[in-house]
Parts: C-alpha cells; structure tokens; sequence
C-alpha cells in the first residue's frame, strides 16, 4: 500500500524513535488483543547501577511503558498524578505515576532503579478479560470471564525475537515502502511531553512534601 498524501513524508523523510520494548514479541502480541482498555498496572524495577544517573528514572525507564500505554489507551490523557523521590542520585531514582484518560482507562506505572530485583511486567484489564506480560521473558498470558469453564486461562503465542532486530526491519520496511513507521517523530514528542509532565508533578509533590517537613509536622 503507497502512503497517502497526509502520511507521506513531508520532506521525504523516514523518522522513527527508538522505544524499543514496542518492538518487544509479547508487546506486539498484546496490540492484537487490546480491545477497551480500563485499568493498567505496571512495574519496571531495576537494581542499582552507576550508569545513566544524569537522568532521572522517567526519563531512564518509565518513558518506555508511557509509550505503549498512551499507543493501547487510544484517548486523550485528562489527568496526570505522580509523585517520586531521590535515593542514591541527585535525580528521581523512584516514581510512580497516575494516569487518567477521557475514556475512563486508569494507568498506574511504577518505576524504580533502586529495587532489589529486576521486575519488567504489565498488566492490562479489559472488560471480561485480564492479560499478564512479562517483558524480560517475552511472554504473556490472558484470563478470560464467561463460557462453560467460568475463568479461561491462555498462555498467548509469542514469537520470539530480537527486539532490536525488529525495530530495525521495521524501519528499513519503512524506507522501502515509505509508509510512516508505527513510531514517527509525533509519536515519540507526545510521550516526551507527558513525560516531561510527569516530572513537573513529582517536583509539585516534593515541593509540597518539603513544606510538611518544615513545618514540624509530626505523626
């Protein structure tokens, strides 16, 4: 299929970013059964290391699941809510976030590089249905409400793969067919912004926490 005159690149152009957990097999499995997302929960921890400390852990870790969680929500972002601390860093090395779509679907993202273990998983409610992805292993399973069972149970068919390699073959089939890659240069500044957004309400939060605390507040 040829690009249509408004997805065709302006200056002839292919862009595409690099979230690379979207090219991830399970995730990609989960784009074809995401239906009416209502609730997300979802953890991506990390033991502590020296590298990318110039940075805080949204911008680190957790801008990777605001990617895919703003792709399956399918509506506009209405509420943002999030607090977070600094640890070991200078920077935000814990966070948790609350979204809120026009739509009714709630996000709730955790991200931490201060854990004692290495946790990468989401967890997608849709009506009648419960999906489970573990991003490290590359797979996911569904539970389903209804039939002559009650509660059916499925381990999904995940293909498994590079994800480097697939987001590479996705852009050279961009190029090819000069179709817009799934995450161009819009794609990729929105979830920026609402990153950036995140961190204005962490700073929010800590100011707020920071006036507790000088005033003497004792429990």
């Amino acid at each position: 299929m040829k690009p249509t005159a408004s997805t065709k690149p302006r200056n002839g152009r292919i862009v595409q970013v690099g979230h690379l957990e979207r090219f991830n097999p399970a995730i990609l499995a989960l784009e074809k059964l995401a239906t009416i997302p209502l609730f997300f929960e979802i953890h991506r921890m990390s033991v502590f290391t020296p590298r990318s400390l110039d940075i805080d852990v949204v911008l680190d870790l957790m801008i990777h699941d605001l990617d895919i969680v703003l792709a399956l929500a399918r509506a506009e972002l209405k509420e943002v809510r999030a607090a977070g601390i600094s640890i070991l860093s200078a920077k935000v090395d814990i966070a948790n976030v609350r979204l809120e779509f026009d739509n009714g679907c709630i996000a709730n993202l955790t991200a931490s590089r201060v854990s004692t273990e290495k946790v990468r998983k989401l967890r997608l409610f849709q009506p009648r249905q419960y999906i489970s992805v573990d991003y490290a292993k590359q797979s996911a399973a569904m539970f389903t409400v209804g039939g002559p069972q009650g509660i059916g149970f499925e381990q999904l068919a995940v293909e498994s793969g590079e994800p480097l390699k697939l987001q590479f073959d996705h852009f050279l089939d961009a190029v090819e067919t000069r179709n817009p890659p799934k995450l161009d240069g819009r794609t990729a500044r929105k979830t920026l912004e609402i990153a950036l957004a995140v961190l204005a309400k962490i700073e929010e939060h800590a100011g707020i926490v920071s006036k507790t605390l000088a005033s003497g507040w004792k429990p």
